[in-house]
């Protein structure tokens, strides 16, 4: 998901569109990074890193925000996230009344994010995710929106939430319902009492999932769809509005 964070954006060393100049820019992050309360952890993470050319391939292009909702349904195999969906809430229903009575956001809601985002957790990503989000940050295009997500992602390796060898989809994103590393840190929270978060897990990430929705304003027992009130919220998952408008339509027959 592609969310602004709380972090504010710092000053990046020099940016660059080609590979060329990655393994000089990262002792000058580093540096920028130490300043801003990474620990040894997380700046041995990210000296460690290696330019992703998966990522920069993945970044630019992204092809299928560009079809209409239908094509975009059809693409993402709407109907399978909802028969599942409606399995999943009905194997373990009170998981998610549990989930909804605390936060505020109805099953379909979650379940079709989790659907949309990785399959219901069958493919999380293969892609390691602090060498993801430091290309991302390295990189011209979008530095300044990325720069705070590599902050936080060494921090997160510096708490151990994750490690150096943590991997994650194309953009680095972490877990069931991949969350970016700012929003994790920000967001994460231990849904399982194991005293740690751990987004691979499904208790950890359905419950993160909803603490997300619910700080950015989720107003509980009311609508999602578009017009209605909690369809900003929606909106603040992901910026591609054929995506949103997904996420509500596979929500509401989730929850039918």
């Amino acid at each position: 998901m592609f969310l602004s964070t709380g972090l504010g954006v710092a000053q990046a060393a020099p940016c660059s569109d080609t590979s060329g100049q990655f393994e000089s820019w990262k002792p000058q992050m580093a540096a920028e990074a130490a300043a801003m309360g990474v620990g040894p952890r997380g700046i041995d993470a990210l000296m460690g890193t290696s330019y992703s050319r998966a990522t920069i391939a993945a970044d630019r292009n992204q092809k299928s925000f560009k079809y209409s909702l239908d094509k975009f349904l059809q693409v993402r195999g709407a109907d399978t996230i909802i028969a599942q969906g409606r399995k999943k809430k009905a194997r373990n229903p009170d998981f998610y009344a549990a989930l909804e009575r605390q936060y505020g956001v109805p099953a379909g809601v979650l379940l079709a994010i989790h659907g949309m985002e990785t399959g219901f957790g069958g493919f999380m990503g293969d892609t390691n995710v602090v060498s993801a989000i430091a290309t991302l940050a390295y990189d011209c295009r979008r530095s300044d929106f990325f720069t705070p997500h590599l902050i936080a992602a060494l921090k997160l390796v510096d708490q151990g939430t994750i490690t150096p060898a943590s991997v994650g989809a194309k953009h680095g994103e972490l877990g069931h319902t991949q969350f970016l590393p700012g929003n994790a840190l920000a967001y994460g929270v231990d849904g399982d009492g194991d005293g740690r978060v751990d987004l691979s897990g499904v208790t950890d990430a359905m419950a993160s999932t909803a603490h997300y929705l619910a700080q950015k304003g989720w107003q509980p027992g009311l609508g999602y769809q578009e017009g209605e009130p909690n369809f900003a919220v929606i909106e603040e998952w992901n910026a591609a509005t054929v995506y949103q408008q997904a996420i509500a339509l596979m929500a509401a027959r989730i929850d039918r």
